[in-house]
């Protein structure tokens, strides 16, 4: 199925653990989500897909955590995003649309108000990073970089 060839967005949030050797602290794990776009839920060959080839994303589900009955909080992507980040239902925050690309509008974007999943795991002592489409919002305070990630490789619009 060609929806999984239209993926513009995976948001692999990878998280490492930032304590330094010298902390005698226990070791916290590292956690990669996984967000893709306009995915179905058989589009991969641990879900049953056939025509589609994911091999590696079969190996990660082998040996991680799959949760086979998580569901997206609106059926597109840029308030299912800000909904995954900050942990609320997005028309709580008024995030039901997806924002144009205006890098000069600072109302385009995820509520500033609102702290995100990666600013929330920075406090514990994780390290963060996202790659892929960000699409909330292009002006500078909604910038990756200002919103708890300590890394971004990745577009801003949609």
């Amino acid at each position: 199925m060609c929806k999984f060839f239209k993926v513009i967005f995976i948001s692999t949030v990878l998280i490492t653990n930032a304590y330094s050797q010298k902390q005698d602290l226990k070791k916290q794990p590292n956690i990669i989500v996984i967000m893709a776009d306009d995915m179905g839920y058989a589009d991969t060959g641990f879900t049953g897909a056939t025509d589609i080839k994911t091999p590696n994303i079969d190996k990660m589900a082998q040996s991680g955590v799959v949760f086979s009955q998580g569901y997206v909080t609106h059926a597109f992507c840029g308030p299912s995003r800000a909904g995954l980040l900050s942990g609320r239902y997005q028309h709580r925050f008024g995030f039901d649309h997806n924002p144009a690309y205006d890098s000069n509008n600072p109302y385009l974007g995820i509520s500033t108000k609102e702290t995100l999943f990666p600013a929330r795991m920075q406090k514990v002592g994780y390290t963060t990073g996202v790659i892929g489409k960000w699409h909330l919002g292009a002006a500078y305070p909604f910038n990756p970089m200002n919103r708890g990630f300590d890394y971004f490789y990745g577009f801003l619009g949609g």
